[in-house]
């Protein structure tokens, strides 16, 4: 199948032989396996048209496994955090594949980083990206149902960020997904690119090529995993969304909640990238909702991860004017922390801060220091 072929996800990639598996480590926990498929989609560029799983199998398992599917962040360097995660599920009896996003590590073009070339300002390209991301999930579901090893009737999926929206959009096409772990993600793909603060360069091209959010929208349309869940019916999900996050801001990660009946979540204190603070609780969140659902028992989750809340911003008050500041959370109102207090660190020395959250990162109130209190404010954004 080609990208001029036109996108059908609720197609199944086309059949295909697959290669013997390759032991290339053995641990007292795990045994970890390669694997090249073809991808399911040919695009332009050789390095993107395969697809290497790292494959992580129980140590001493006497019958067939549960399985998950594991995928990564957009730019992703490394698998580090992945096979944390593998080695997590492992301990549990659970194996896990880690499948590589296209243009993304071993499938990054020869001249471009990781990720480079897979969001892009151009709608078109944007849906032959994802359409090859999910058919290549699918490909990879049908290489597990074709080894003894896994039990093909319990097969999960866990996306952070770019790789949950692959997962969700999965989940919606493909019934063989039973449970699902969705880490910082969200839905309505074109509102997540018209205020995501990770995508700034793109939408100002989106604004000058005539697109509006609504028209992205429609161009967007073949790879919205709302048009998908609705009515999905998985066995049970989990998202782990972040409160301050402007990369998926959280108004996408309700509309998922919504899409998704009886969705399990978890909520952390920070902003996108705070996560990396507590990246073990959230593994093991995780893992756990996989050892119970894949066990039949109904997994409740911590209602939120204790995470700190850590802001970069610039500081501002009538004794030290303006100055860069980074400040850790020592006090919130309520859930929405509309009310805060932060201890901050300046150049000028150690500084506080009481104030009211307005919008856009802006916050009214007080900066404390050693000469009293002033009237001050707080532009800040939350790691």
């Amino acid at each position: 199948m080609t990208l001029a072929q036109g996108p059908d996800l609720k197609q199944p990639p086309p059949a295909t032989t697959f290669s013997a598996w390759t032991k290339v480590a053995e641990e007292n926990t795990l045994s970890e396996y390669t694997v090249t498929l073809p991808s399911a989609v040919e695009s332009p560029f050789p390095e993107n048209n395969a697809i290497p799983l790292n494959v992580f199998v129980p140590a001493r398992t006497v019958q067939a496994t549960p399985v998950v599917i594991i995928l990564h962040y957009w730019g992703a360097t490394d698998q580090r955090a992945e096979r944390n995660q593998a080695q997590d599920l492992a301990r549990r009896g659970i194996a896990s594949v880690l499948m590589p996003l296209p243009y993304h590590l071993a499938r990054t073009p020869k001249g471009s980083r990781s990720g480079e070339l897979a969001i892009v300002a151009d709608p078109q390209k944007l849906v032959e990206t994802m359409t090859q991301c999910v058919l290549d999930v699918r490909r990879t579901i049908d290489w597990i149902a074709t080894r003894p090893e896994f039990d093909s009737s319990r097969v999960g999926i866990a996306g952070t960020s770019l790789g949950s929206l692959v997962a969700t959009i999965t989940c919606g096409v493909d019934k063989r997904l039973t449970h699902g772990a969705f880490v910082l993600a969200g839905a309505d793909i074109a509102g997540i690119l018209w205020k995501s603060s990770r995508v700034v360069k793109q939408r100002e091209q989106f604004r000058k090529d005539g697109y509006t959010e609504e028209s992205l929208r429609k161009a967007l349309q073949s790879i919205e995993p709302l048009n998908y869940l609705a009515g999905r019916g998985l066995q049970s999900s989990l998202i782990i969304g972040a409160k301050y996050d402007t990369v998926i801001p959280p108004d996408s990660t309700d509309k998922l909640i919504s899409a998704l009946d009886g969705a399990k979540t978890v909520w952390l204190d920070t902003g996108h990238y705070g996560g990396f603070f507590i990246q073990k609780k959230v593994q093991n969140t995780v893992g756990a909702y996989f050892e119970a659902e894949f066990a039949g028992l109904d997994y409740t989750p911590p209602s939120s991860l204790t995470a700190p809340t850590i802001r970069i911003g610039v500081l501002g008050d009538t004794e030290d004017g303006l100055q860069v500041a980074v400040g850790l959370d020592v006090w919130r109102s309520n859930s929405k922390s509309e009310f805060f207090a932060s201890a901050i660190a300046t150049p000028r020395g150690l500084r506080g801060f009481v104030g009211f959250r307005l919008d856009k990162g802006l916050s009214l109130g007080a900066g404390i220091h050693p000469k009293g209190v002033r009237p001050g404010v707080f532009w800040s954004i939350v790691l």
